[in-house]
């Protein structure tokens, strides 16, 4: 496996990894503050897939942002994208980023279902976190939602603690909450 930062004009590529999988259960979140979140997993009684991609659409990314201060990396094996992550750095109207310069946002991961659980996942979040840092950033932000039990779990992997919790964040998406998750970005520790 190679994993490469790629061009934004790559996003069409990048847009062919699928993004969806299985809801089988949600995280509730208990607690007012990032001091006191405790999170617990609940198992759905009829699982549905879940794809991110009808809602936000990458391939519209260019109309939205100046993408001139994003990245964008690939994941691949014998040439064929396995993964991906998108990260965004110093963009006017990106509400994440909250007007700051030291902060960049993971906008988006994704892994082919083959390879799921096979540390593509963990590859591309450090490819993210390295070049966070070489922009001089202290801090690495990432959205989630309550029903994407298995990427919550995988950013507490990655040393990420829940900063905010939003109860029905999403007018599309009704009884979706949303995970905002916070990675500090030592020089030392990955």
């Amino acid at each position: 496996m190679q994993i490469q930062q790629a061009k934004v004009s790559d996003l069409g590529q990048y847009a062919t990894i699928p993004i969806s999988f299985m809801v089988n259960s949600i995280i509730e979140v208990s607690g007012n503050s990032p001091d006191s979140f405790t999170l617990s997993e609940h198992p759905v009684p009829k699982p549905w897939l879940k794809d991110y991609d009808i809602y936000n659409s990458l391939l519209l990314l260019p109309t939205r942002f100046d993408l001139s201060n994003w990245a964008v990396f690939l994941a691949s094996n014998d040439a064929q994208p396995i993964g991906g992550c998108v990260v965004a750095h110093n963009t006017p109207g990106v509400d994440m980023l909250q007007g700051r310069t030291d902060l960049a946002v993971l906008w988006d991961i994704r892994v082919a279902p083959n390879y799921r659980g096979r540390s593509v996942g963990r590859r591309l979040f450090e490819a993210a976190i390295a070049w966070a840092r070489s922009r001089s950033c202290i801090e690495l932000h990432v959205e989630t939602q309550n029903i994407n039990a298995p990427a919550c779990f995988f950013y507490q992997s990655m040393g990420c603690t829940l900063l905010r919790f939003v109860r029905n964040a999403y007018d599309k998406c009704p009884g979706e909450h949303q995970l905002i998750w916070h990675r500090t970005l030592s020089r030392d520790t990955l």
